[in-house]
C-alpha cells in the first residue's frame, strides 16, 4: 500500500467520537510530509447545523463523512442563548390556521429573501423540528400532545416554542449523542486556514479538499502542524464571522471561518444585514424577554464605576412612556431602525450614546424601580399593564418581578463564571452583534456558486433583512437537511485524484508554511508579536465603525484601515512559533480581517447603490431627521441627541434585490461584478467585487399529487 493509499484510510474514532490527526499516516505533497484524510464529505463545523448535516448523511445512506472543529465544546450553538431561546417552526397547536405557504410568506417578506429558501424552510420546518423531539430535545406540548407555541417578533401566529435558555444547547446535545453513536470520526482542535478548490470544464470551481492548522501541535519540526482533508463534498457549518466585532454577544470561542471561503471563491449575499441587540458582556448573554418586562433601571457611570446617572430620563421624560418602551424591549429586542424612530429601539440608541460616544458604561438594576421609588402600574401602556398583570408582577421590584415570573433568568447569572447576583449587583450590557442575517450565497440546496460547498447555518446568508425570532434555529436544521439530502442523492463520486489534489494542496500548504515562518523571523528578530493586537484593533474598530450606527464616512475609514493590515499582512504580522496560540492566531487575525475588508466593501456598496437605514443598522444621514418621543416631531434641540443619529428609513425600496459579493484575487475578474474600490491587479489584499440582482420568487410548482409523485420516483425530486 503506497504512502498516499495510506493517509486515506478513515481512521476510527476515539473516546466521544474524535479521532487523532496523528494516527493518519502522513503523504509527501511538496516539500512537506502531511496527514491526508480522504472523505466523500467533510463536515466544518460542530453546532446544531453541523451535527444535524452529520447525522441526516449517514440516515441517507453517505457515511463516507468526518466532521471537523477548532473546539467542540465552542461556538454559539452551544453557548448562546436569552431567557428563553425561541425555536420557529409551522403551527402544531391550536386551532389557529396555517401553511406552509403561509410561513413561507413570512420568511420572504422580511425582504431581500429568495423565496426558495424561505419556501424550503417552512416546507422542512416540521421534519426539523419533530426530528429534534425524537432524538430528545424536550419542546413543550400538552396533554393531548400538541406542541404549544407563542409569538415571536415578525411572526403573525404563534409559530415559536422554546424548551428554556438552552435551545439550542439542547439541541446540539441531542444531535452529538446521535453522530458519536453513528461513530463518526471528529477532528478537535483544527483552524481552518484554506478551502482548496478545482476549475471545472465550464468555467466554474469545485472543493477539492480543506487545509487546517492542528493547534494542538507545536511547530518544533517533530510532528506536522498541518492536516489536509481530500473530499468531494465541504459543509461549512463554521458559524458567522463573530471573530469581526469587539462589542458582540457571541461566546468566547465562535469566530468564524468566513475569509477563507471568499479567498475560494464562495460568493457572499446580504453581508451588510447583522442584527445588533441590548446584551450583558460579562457574561455574554442576551437581556430579552423577562430581563425588559419586568422593567429594570437604566444606570450609565464613568470608567470606574462612579458618577452614576439614570440616563434615559435625559430624553424619555415621560414616566409612563419610558416603562413602556422598556417593557416593550423584552420581544422587541433586536435593535430594528424603524422602532428607532419613535418606538422601543430608542433606548438601544440611548445605550449606544452612553457606551460609543461618550466612553461611560451602562448597567441594568434590577434593585432598584426606574424614575420612582415605587412602581406605578397606572402609568403604564395598556399592553405592558395587562401582560404584569396576568403574571402577577404589578409590585416591588425590578428583582422582585423577575424571580416571580422567571426564577431561572434570574439563576443563570448566579451559575455563570463571572457570576452576577442581580439581588445584589448591576448588571453591565452594551449594544451588542448578536447575529449576520447574510453570509455566504445558497441555492435552494444549500449548495453554493462552488460545486460541493454547502454554508448551512449562520455561515449560510438565507436570511433576509428581518426574520422572526428562532428563524435561524429552523434555518440551520433544514439547511443542514436539504444539503445532506443533496449531497447523498447528486454529489457521492469520489475526490479529486491524489496526484491531482497534490497539485491543489502543495502551493496551499507552501503560502500556509511561509506565512507562519515569516512571523516567526520576524518575533526572533525582536518584533513583538502582535496577533492578539492586531486581532482587538481590527474587533474595536468595527464596532466603533461599521457597528449598528455606521455612516459612509466611517465604513469608508474603516475599510482604508483594514486594507492596509490586510494587504501588508504578511509583513506585518510577528507571531511566536513556540506558541500554538500565537500561530493559530496568525491563520485567525487573516481570516478576520479577510472577512471585515468584504463585509466593509459591501457596506460602502450598499451606500453607494442608495441604501439607507434598514434592518438593525442605522446609516448616518445629515438630510434625515432625528429620533422623537411621542407622535410629534421634537425640535433638534428637544431630545439633545447626536447629529449621527440622523437617518432617512429605506422604506423596503432595496427588499426585492440581492447583493451578491465576490472575492476578485489579485489580476483576476468575475463575470457581472464591479469593484465598489478599485484596486491595483496585483493588490495582495484582492478585491471584492458586488452585484445586484432580483430575489428568486416564491416558487409556484405543480403540487398535482399524480406528477408530483411520478418525479419523485425518478429522482427523489432532488435536481
Amino acid at each position: 500500500m503506497s504512502g498516499a493509499e495510506r493517509g486515506s484510510e478513515k481512521p476510527r474514532p476515539g473516546n466521544h467520537g474524535t479521532a487523532s490527526a496523528g494516527d493518519v499516516p502522513t503523504v509527501r505533497i511538496g516539500r512537506h510530509e502531511v496527514p491526508v484524510v480522504t472523505a466523500n464529505t467533510v463536515v466544518v463545523g460542530t453546532g446544531s447545523a453541523g451535527y444535524c448535516a452529520a447525522e441526516r448523511l449517514v440516515e441517507l445512506g453517505q457515511d463516507d463523512v468526518v466532521m471537523v472543529a477548532d473546539k467542540v465544546h465552542a461556538g454559539s450553538s452551544r453557548n448562546a442563548g436569552s431567557d428563553k431561546q425561541t425555536y420557529y417552526k409551522l403551527t402544531l397547536s391550536g386551532g389557529d390556521g396555517d401553511s406552509v405557504r403561509e410561513m413561507a410568506q413570512t420568511l420572504f417578506s422580511g425582504g431581500a429573501m429568495d423565496g426558495d429558501n424561505a419556501l424550503a424552510e417552512a416546507a422542512l420546518s416540521a421534519r426539523g423540528f419533530l426530528h429534534l423531539c425524537d432524538l430528545g430535545v424536550p419542546f413543550p406540548q400538552n396533554r393531548f400532545g400538541e406542541f404549544i407555541g407563542y409569538k415571536t417578533d415578525h411572526d403573525p401566529r404563534r409559530r415559536a416554542t422554546s424548551v428554556g435558555p438552552y435551545t439550542s444547547r439542547t439541541m446540539v446535545e441531542q444531535l452529538e449523542k446521535r453522530v458519536h453513536r453513528q461513530g463518526t470520526a471528529i477532528y478537535d482542535e483544527c483552524r481552518v486556514v484554506d478551502v482548496l478548490t478545482r476549475p471545472l470544464p465550464d468555467g466554474g470551481t469545485a472543493v477539492a479538499g480543506l487545509l487546517v492548522l492542528r493547534t494542538d501541535v507545536v511547530h518544533d519540526g517533530r510532528e506536522s502542524p498541518y492536516l489536509l482533508f481530500r473530499c468531494t463534498n465541504l459543509v461549512y457549518a463554521t458559524g458567522g464571522p463573530a471573530g469581526m466585532y469587539a462589542t458582540r454577544v457571541f461566546p468566547n470561542g465562535q469566530w468564524g471561518a468566513s475569509g477563507a471561503a471568499y479567498r475560494a471563491g464562495v460568493h457572499g449575499k446580504n453581508l451588510t444585514e447583522w442584527q445588533f441587540g441590548l446584551a450583558s458582556i460579562k457574561p455574554r448573554w442576551n437581556v430579552s424577554g423577562t430581563y425588559m418586562q419586568v422593567l429594570p433601571r437604566f444606570v450609565s457611570t464613568d470608567a470606574d464605576g462612579g458618577d452614576e446617572r439614570e440616563f434615559l430620563t435625559e430624553v424619555i421624560t415621560d414616566y409612563g412612556r419610558l416603562l413602556s418602551m422598556v417593557f416593550l424591549k423584552g420581544y422587541q429586542w433586536p435593535f430594528d431602525i424603524r422602532k428607532a424612530l419613535d418606538g422601543s429601539s430608542l433606548v438601544d440608541l440611548l445605550v449606544y450614546r452612553e457606551t460609543v460616544l461618550r466612553g461611560r458604561r451602562v448597567f441594568l438594576d434590577f434593585r432598584r424601580n426606574p424614575a420612582r421609588e415605587e412602581l406605578d402600574p397606572s402609568a403604564l401602556s395598556p399592553e405592558a399593564h395587562d401582560y404584569l398583570q396576568r403574571a402577577g408582577v404589578l409590585f416591588g421590584t425590578p428583582i422582585e418581578r423577575l424571580r416571580r415570573m422567571n426564577e431561572p433568568a434570574y439563576q443563570f447569572y448566579l451559575d455563570k463564571n463571572p457570576y452576577v447576583d442581580l439581588e445584589k449587583d448591576m448588571l453591565e450590557v452594551d449594544v451588542c452583534a448578536q447575529h449576520n442575517n447574510g453570509g455566504l450565497v445558497v441555492d435552494e440546496w444549500w449548495q453554493s456558486n462552488v460545486a460541493g460547498f454547502f454554508p448551512v447555518g449562520e455561515a449560510g446568508g438565507a436570511h433576509g433583512v428581518y426574520r422572526p425570532g428562532g428563524a435561524a434555529l429552523n434555518s440551520g436544521q433544514v439547511g443542514a437537511t436539504r444539503a445532506a439530502q443533496y449531497v447523498a442523492a447528486r454529489r457521492a463520486a469520489p475526490p479529486l485524484g491524489e496526484a491531482a489534489f497534490a497539485e491543489v494542496a502543495a502551493p496551499m500548504l507552501d503560502a500556509a508554511a511561509d506565512l507562519v515562518a515569516r512571523a516567526g523571523q520576524r518575533a526572533a528578530s525582536g518584533v513583538a508579536d502582535n496577533t492578539g493586537d492586531l486581532l482587538r484593533d481590527v474587533q474595536v474598530l468595527m464596532s466603533a465603525k461599521a457597528g449598528p450606527v455606521r455612516s459612509a464616512a466611517s465604513i469608508r475609514e474603516a475599510l482604508v484601515q483594514v486594507h492596509a493590515w490586510l494587504s501588508g499582512y504578511e509583513e506585518l504580522v510577528s507571531a511566536d512559533t513556540s506558541s500554538r496560540r500565537s500561530v493559530n492566531r496568525t491563520f485567525l487575525v487573516r481570516d478576520v480581517l479577510t472577512s471585515a475588508y468584504v463585509y466593509l466593501s459591501a457596506m460602502a456598496d450598499y451606500v453607494a447603490h442608495g441604501g439607507r437605514s434598514r434592518g438593525s443598522v442605522l446609516y448616518s444621514d445629515p438630510e434625515g431627521g432625528l429620533p422623537r418621543v411621542g407622535t410629534e416631531p421634537a425640535a433638534d434641540d428637544e431630545l439633545d441627541l447626536p447629529a449621527i443619529f440622523r437617518f432617512r428609513l429605506d422604506g423596503g425600496a432595496l427588499d426585492g434585490e440581492v447583493q451578491e459579493t465576490a472575492w476578485v484575487g489579485p489580476g483576476g475578474a468575475v463575470p457581472d461584478f464591479t469593484p465598489v474600490v478599485p484596486r491595483a491587479g496585483d493588490d495582495p489584499a484582492g478585491t471584492p467585487a458586488f452585484r445586484w440582482r432580483p430575489r428568486r420568487p416564491l416558487p409556484e410548482d405543480d403540487d398535482f399529487f399524480e406528477n408530483v409523485w411520478r418525479e419523485f420516483r425518478e429522482d427523489g425530486n432532488i435536481r
